[in-house]
């Protein structure tokens, strides 16, 4: 009987030291290359299986966690030309998602394209990384891109909580800005590596990460128990939002995230109340104003 005790004691040890050990990402990796013609399919495979490891077998913060916790996000890289044997051009596709208090749904809280993806890989070699340190374009843009993800998570669940891993993608952007590859560089164009971790950066532009807290966990988190107050938080980060359109039209993190929750906000409002649909497509178009006819669907849609 003693021994039983013994081994059931350990068992609850040993499974006490897996969740510690517990990794932050439980990350869906696609390596493709449809316009190549090449033989070695295994070459992307492995680089796949490696990048999968990368990504979802470090550890990235001090936290722990549970692999129910586990943050679910997909990267998709295709590549589109290989310039020789071990240097290719391509672009990511990058999801996040985070899931909604009470219920199965998950939220997008990110869904982009990166096409200045551009790096050198062979087989066999090992994907080493040191935030600080650019040695790899290929590591250094999935590292950037894991902090990203991680500050958004950590924004929708406190008030600018990502703050300390958007504050690690600038290193790795201050540490590129010696690399011949593209997406790294201000003067590159307004719209890149670069400039997503300037805007996540710059206190002026804090109250759209505020906004993305008001929208999770004082909107989307309520609505299981109280759609009406649920719904209303949303509304309160739009306002957020619009204010902080006005004050700079064409920032760069303002049309990021919008192209995350268009889809997710009609759905919200389409079932909102006649004022409240009317306040949404008003200001929707006017911060998102490219999409303003998609905005009309929330007037005819639950009539």
């Amino acid at each position: 009987m003693r021994n039983i005790i013994i081994g059931i004691c350990l068992f609850f040890v040993f499974s006490s030291n897996l969740k510690l050990k517990a990794q932050e990402f439980n990350c869906s990796v696609q390596v493709s290359a449809p316009q190549i013609q090449q033989t070695n399919k295994e070459k992307f495979q492995e680089l796949r299986k490696g990048l999968y490891e990368f990504i979802n077998e470090k550890h990235w913060t001090q936290y722990s966690y549970t692999i129910d916790e586990r943050i679910e996000c997909t990267i998709a890289i295709t590549i589109t030309e290989e310039i020789s044997s071990d240097e290719f051009k391509g672009k990511i596709n990058l999801v996040l998602r985070r899931p909604v208090y009470g219920t199965s749904y998950n939220s997008t809280l990110l869904n982009y394209v990166d096409n200045d993806f551009d790096f050198q890989w062979q087989e066999g070699q090992s994907l080493d990384f040191n935030e600080s340190t650019f040695s790899s374009n290929l590591t250094s843009t999935i590292a950037y891109y894991i902090y990203i993800f991680l500050g958004f998570d950590f924004d929708s669940y406190s008030m600018l909580g990502g703050s300390p891993y958007f504050e690690k993608a600038s290193t790795i952007v201050n540490s590129a800005q010696g690399a011949r590859e593209k997406g790294w560089k201000a003067f590159e164009g307004m719209k890149n590596r670069y400039w997503l971790s300037e805007n996540l950066n710059n206190s002026s532009y804090a109250d759209i990460r505020r906004a993305m807290y008001e929208y999770h966990r004082k909107g989307l988190d309520l609505m299981q128990g109280n759609m009406e107050k649920g719904r209303q938080g949303v509304m309160n980060a739009l306002e957020m939002l619009q204010k902080a359109y006005r004050e700079k039209p064409r920032l760069y993190l303002l049309q990021f995230v919008m192209d995350a929750k268009r889809e997710e906000m009609i759905n919200i409002f389409s079932q909102a109340a006649p004022m409240d649909k009317t306040k949404a497509v008003n200001i929707l178009s006017e911060i998102d104003a490219s999409k303003a006819s998609e905005y009309q669907k929330i007037l005819t849609t639950g009539q």
